[in-house]
């Protein structure tokens, strides 16, 4: 028998649940026999079970007595085929939920369907055989599949009763054609997440005059805005950010839009000017967002003068868009008729005044108010029973002591606060998640609160995110509770070894470089299984590097240059395979460096992608299982995403100690072993780091050749070997590497002819190599000369050796020389009597000397 299900160990009487009996999350146990005798059933849950059976005939044909049942969810399911098959002898089926769900039989046999909801079913391609066969259909949601190639509208032109499409998150590509506009009873459109292109003229969307929503968002669509989108009036929601779209904003375009609630035009390519006083009789309207994309689009807020809008809007996002006047501008005054906001952003417009404590004041349902990269000043009034959870108001000029009210994410970096932080007795520091105080003139020690944040948040495992970078603050960080998932307390002053009691249990980035901790790296260390960023560099730190580091295995940045290590490189660090950035420069270590450097292959996952502060996109139709598809009557709830704080991190590349942050992190891949005691020759294993960006190896003992395996290193920008003992040629083969911008071998034992000025080479000063004296060759003042090879015998004296010597030039050397010794001769003679006497009695033995040999030579002859 076909089993459908009961509730674990509780029996429900099925027949006196009129309306909604569901069986979701329980292993199914009653037959179908049974559930037909439910004649009042109108809505079946069967979503997150197993149903891998296979029923007979006779159990389907049982369904018939099912006369009201019009809904049944099977999601969340991995099911044989033939159910599919058995509903369709429910004589009132019209809403099919398959979401989550696997293995999906033919759907030809539903033909009374009217919603069905696939989502998520791992789609590759859709069943163009079976959906014509579905003429009632309504609803057709496939978002979040795999569906590729162009969009299949020409099948789906039958489908003249069609109001909600939605074909979402998928890898749709090509143009919208004009078939669309067949499909006349569409309401709702939601074409997201694809990769379609080409403009918006001639695609049939300005017919469809029941459209109600309309979400193009993230594609790559472009042209102008046509301006028949005027037409139609019954458009609630439309959303068509990040495209390419150009040209103005046409203000005709929302002249009859009065039903408009929501409209995203972010992230495009708008230029010109748009008044937002367009909207001022459109009653309805709760969101809008233009942010980002062209900087040539400004929003004129304040034009008519004194106008009053009729909307009470709850979302506002005019970000890097307010008409910029050379002064600056205040906030828009028809915000002070604004008292429903629930999320304000203003960043990046130049606005200035005191800080708008009264948008605070006004709107009591505030939860998110970004205010970032203004010239806003005072002091910020934070209501203790505020509604708002999440403040970013850094680069701004605010002063004044720190206000924390009952939120979770606040962010005053960039500003001009001064002084002690101060200890917070009230317990609202407790909730909070983020805090970002850097950048500002913070003095003295951190408050033992700080280490406690998150003890009332949602996020007991991490998630924590303290940044204090660059200020003024010393001593010892105080021990707490708190796992940071984000700790940044760099370029500060704090001192003293680093506190064993520090829990960092979770924490994925740490950043204590640029202070002046002392001792030895703790053991504690060796726990941080989910670091991804260590930044320990110029501190006091000293001993061995310890090879408990080797073991973090998700590490991918490792910063300990400019302290006071010991010791040899150990060999453990090669298990870091997932490693990007390793820089150990400017300490005092010894020793060879480690030929299994080449096993740090690099990452092959994203880890620094950055993170949105908050999802403002609104899901804005509404799929109710028993009452059908209808669109919400207002907007609906935006799930606020906590933010990752940005990675950044110090790298010295092309000789340059630049500042890296965010994505970038992620395409970044070095290795700095620098200004260290490092002996030995280099390695050729090192010719293995394929991917690697900069290599700096100066400043060493190195000796031996530079390895021709370098030639491999295709990725290579900035390769230094300087002020080392190296020898023999600088290899030819290194031309190879066309991305090279920065390349310095000077002060070696190098020698021999240049490489050939080909490709980077050819960019390369002297200054490359000086301090090799045995170089020749461009750019090089030193010229290479060699013996010209003669090709066939000539009598003629027609070539030159390198040892021929000019005569002249010889002969007269030679004669000054002598002169200059015989009268330094006679000199020495005439002012010293002694050594006068005794070489007069050295000539005259000479003579004596010479003639009795002659005397005796002579005699012998005779």
């Amino acid at each position: 028998m076909f089993y459908l299900g009961v509730f674990r160990e509780n029996v429900v009487d099925f027949g006196s649940m009129s309306v909604r009996p569901l069986c979701s999350d329980f292993y199914l146990k009653q037959s179908v026999y049974e559930i037909s005798e439910l004649t009042n059933l109108e809505m079946l849950d069967l979503s997150s079970n197993s149903l891998n059976v296979t029923p007979s005939i006779q159990d389907c044909k049982s369904l018939m007595r099912l006369e009201r049942l019009e809904s049944v969810s099977l999601s969340h399911n991995y099911f044989n085929k033939s159910i599919i098959s058995c509903l369709s002898f429910l004589p009132s089926l019209n809403i099919l939920d398959l979401m989550y769900s696997n293995n999906l039989g033919k759907l030809s046999s539903l033909r009374e369907l009217k919603t069905l909801d696939m989502r998520k079913c791992g789609l590759e391609s859709l069943p163009l055989n079976e959906v014509p066969n579905l003429p009632y259909l309504e609803v057709l949601i496939l978002s979040r599949n795999n569906l590729n190639g162009t969009l299949p509208m020409e099948a789906l032109a039958s489908f003249h009763h069609l109001k909600l499409l939605d074909f979402s998150f998928n890898n749709f590509v090509g143009s919208i054609t004009s078939t669309i506009k067949s499909l006349s009873s569409l309401e709702v459109v939601s074409f997201a997440d694809n990769a379609l292109n080409g403009s918006l003229y001639n695609d049939g969307f300005c017919d469809l005059k029941n459209l109600h929503e309309l979400d193009l968002s993230d594609n790559m669509l472009d042209g102008n805005l046509p301006q028949c989108f005027s037409a139609l009036s019954s458009l609630r929601f439309f959303d068509i950010s990040s495209n390419q779209f150009t040209g103005i904003i046409p203000p005709s375009l929302f002249v009859n839009l009065t039903s408009l609630e929501c409209v995203d035009f972010s992230y495009n390519k708008f230029e010109g000017s748009f008044l937002f006083s367009l909207f001022s009789n459109h009653t309805k309207l709760q969101f809008f967002r233009l942010e980002g994309g062209s900087e040539k689009i400004e929003v004129e807020t304040e034009e008519p003068i004194g106008w009053i809008p009729m909307f009470q809007l709850k979302f506002l996002v005019l970000s890097n868009c307010i008409n910029k006047r050379p002064k600056g501008s205040v906030v828009p005054s028809f915000l002070l008729q604004q008292h429903n906001l629930r999320l304000l952003d203003l960043s990046h417009n130049f606005l200035r005044g005191q800080v708008p404590n009264s948008l605070l004041k006004n709107n009591k349902n505030l939860e998110v108010l970004k205010l970032v990269d203004n010239s806003f000043r005072g002091v910020i009034h934070m209501r203790h029973k505020s509604n708002i959870n999440t403040l970013d108001m850094s680069g701004n000029h605010i002063t004044g002591n720190l206000s924390l009210g009952n939120l979770q994410i606040l962010r005053l970096d960039n500003n001009c606060f001064t002084g002690n932080i101060g200890i917070n007795t009230s317990e609202a520091s407790m909730g909070l998640i983020v805090l970002d105080i850097s950048e500002n003139h913070f003095t003295g020690r951190i408050p033992s609160w700080m280490s406690n944040m998150c003890s009332y948040s949602y996020y007991p495992d991490g998630g924590c995110e303290l940044v204090a970078r660059n200020n003024c603050l010393d001593g010892p960080f105080p021990c707490g509770k708190t796992s940071f998932d984000f700790l940044d307390i760099s370029q500060n002053s704090f001192s003293g070894p680093i506190p064993s009691c520090i829990n960092l249990k979770y924490t994925k980035h740490l950043h204590l470089g640029s202070n002046r901790f002392t001792g030895l790296i703790p053991d504690a260390f060796q726990n941080l299984t989910n670091l991804l960023t260590l930044d320990i560099s110029q501190n006091y730190f000293s001993g061995r590097i310890p090879e408990f580091l080797g073991e973090l295995s998700n590490l991918r940045i490792l910063l300990l240059g400019k302290n006071n290590f010991i010791g040899s490189i150990p060999e453990k660090l090669c298990q870091l395979n997932k490693v990007s950035l390793i820089d150990i420069s400017s300490n005092f270590l010894t020793g060879l460096i480690p030929r299994c450097l080449n096993n740090i292959t690099g990452p092959k996952q994203l880890a620094f992608i950055q993170k949105n502060m908050g999802v403002y996109g609104v899901t804005y139709y509404k799929i109710d299982l028993v009452l059908g598809y209808h669109i919400d009557e207002t907007v609906r709830t935006i799930d606020f995403d906590r933010f990752e704080t940005l990675d950044e991190i110090q790298f010295t590349t092309k000789k340059n100690p630049l500042s890296y942050k965010g994505n970038i992190l992620d395409y970044m891949s070095g290795l700095d072993l620098s200004s260290n005691k490092l002996t030995g020759e280099i390695p050729e294993e090192l010719g293995m780091l394929t991917h690697i960006l900069a290599l700096n190896l100066s400043h060493n003992k190195l000796s031996g050749p530079i390895p021709v395996s370098f030639s491999n290193l295709s990725q290579i920008e900035s390769l230094d070997l300087s002020s080392n003992s190296l020898s023999g040629k600088v290899p030819s083969e290194l031309i190879q590497l066309t991305k090279l911008e920065v390349f310095d071998v000077s002060y070696n034992n190098l020698s021999g002819r240049l490489p050939e000025r080909k490709a980077q080479f050819g960019t390369f000063g002297k200054e490359s190599y000086e301090g090799n004296p045995l170089l020749c060759g461009t750019p090089l003042e030193n010229n290479c000369t060699t013996t010209p090879q003669v090709s066939e015998p000539s009598t003629k004296k027609d070539t030159e050796k390198w040892y021929d010597i000019d005569k002249e030039s010889f002969y007269g050397s030679s004669c000054s020389t002598w002169f200059v010794f015989m009268l330094g001769f006679v000199v020495i003679l005439y002012i010293n009597p002694y050594w006068r006497r005794r070489w007069l009695e050295f000539v005259e033995e000479c003579m004596y000397t010479c003639y009795y040999f002659l005397y005796d030579f002579v005699r012998y002859l005779f």
